[in-house]
């Protein structure tokens, strides 16, 4: 798979708003967000989408929602927040390594971040 902006700053190439980091991922602020708390939660594993998944990554995936959840409460989100993964150009992704979006702080319509 070719080099995508998150694979840089996996590896410190580009700086980034880190909020949280273990060895499966790395969590930081979306440079243009659509919310007060929207961070990227992303696996240092290489995985361009959801749909690429296989059932070996299932404990990571597990992993990649529960530090979302954690992200969230601890910025007082715990009971207010969404989780959006895109796959896919037609689903709206745009950097081709899976990502999820954790949002919080203000109302968001259904099907939209806008």
């Amino acid at each position: 798979m070719p080099e995508t902006l998150f694979s840089k700053i996996i590896k410190g190439e580009i700086e980034a708003d880190i909020v949280y980091q273990d060895d499966q991922c790395l969590a930081f602020k979306d440079l243009y967000p659509k919310a007060p708390l929207h961070v990227l939660v992303v696996p240092k594993k290489t995985i361009a989408m959801l749909a690429d998944t296989t059932e070996q990554d299932k404990p990571l995936l597990g992993h990649l929602l529960s530090v979302g959840t954690k992200i969230a409460k601890d910025a007082g989100y715990a009971d207010a927040f969404r989780v959006v993964i895109n796959n896919g150009a037609g689903g709206g992704q745009s950097v081709f390594h899976l990502h999820l979006h954790i949002l919080g702080g203000r109302n968001v319509k259904w099907a939209a971040i806008e």
